[in-house]
């Protein structure tokens, strides 16, 4: 029997695991009562939200949970010695349903990219891994797209993890990396859990989409985020919204 993405389907916290005193519990609000239950429908799910509001924190739980290193990387980078920030309590806590389990993929973090890079590039061939030109002879957006296109994708059943992956990419980059998420999706052995600013991102066709701005996760669409309207009112009239932002710096 054939099984394509998503092939995490659920993740459960479990509250007799869950310590109340440790970080994120007691600092989240989709975590105030030690509780979650976050289904999985489609193979491209999308984290959105303001600064602070969880969605890294959750996405490092996942990652952790799926067996990568918490400062990114694949299954296999579990030494590079990436680690900053907090550690968080919440992957023991996490109960996952998987069919099937996958033990493969990779965990994208944008502030650790350059380190992971600087490792991926001292352990494998480039020419098979990805595109024939190592990653730090590459810009940023370069590499991520090297690596995400070429190495990545031919691992058979796999995990992405994707945190801010716009911040290593042009909006025409963006755009780049949507073709490739497509790619993945009709492969069906690709499951991609993302967290972005980008209304470019958050609109790839089929997403689900989970706001972390209210006291729930709930389902959302592009156009009811707050990143979609303010890039949208601001594109509309960028004068109007300076003049407005600038106001008290008149004399």
């Amino acid at each position: 029997m054939s099984l394509s993405a998503p092939f995490l389907k659920r993740i459960t916290v479990l509250p007799e695991k869950a310590d109340k005193n440790a970080f994120p519990f007691g600092h989240l609000r989709f975590l105030k009562d030690l509780e979650l239950q976050l289904d999985f429908t489609t193979p491209v799910t999308i984290f959105v939200g303001e600064n602070g509001s969880g969605k890294s924190t959750l996405m490092e739980a996942l990652a952790v949970m799926c067996g990568f290193h918490r400062g990114g990387g694949s299954e296999m980078h579990q030494l590079h010695g990436v680690d900053d920030g907090m550690a968080s309590a919440l992957p023991t806590a996490l109960r996952p349903s998987w069919l099937p389990k996958v033990n493969k993929g990779w965990f994208f973090r944008s502030e650790s990219f350059f380190d992971i890079a600087r490792y991926v590039d001292t352990e494998g061939s480039p020419v098979q891994f990805y595109g024939g030109k190592e990653l730090h002879a590459q810009s940023h957006g370069e590499s991520f797209l090297s690596l995400f296109g070429h190495r990545l994708g031919s691992e058979g059943r796999a995990m992405y993890l994707m945190d801010e992956p716009e911040t290593a990419l042009s909006p025409q980059r963006q755009l780049a990396f949507l073709r490739i998420l497509r790619d993945w999706e009709l492969s069906g052995n690709v499951q991609v859990i993302m967290a972005t600013h980008s209304p470019i991102l958050m609109s790839y066709p089929g997403a689900r989409l989970i706001s972390f701005d209210g006291s729930e996760l709930a389902e959302t669409t592009p156009e009811d985020t707050e990143h979609y309207r303010v890039t949208k009112a601001f594109l509309g009239n960028p004068q109007r919204h300076l003049e407005e932002l600038f106001r008290d710096d008149e004399v």
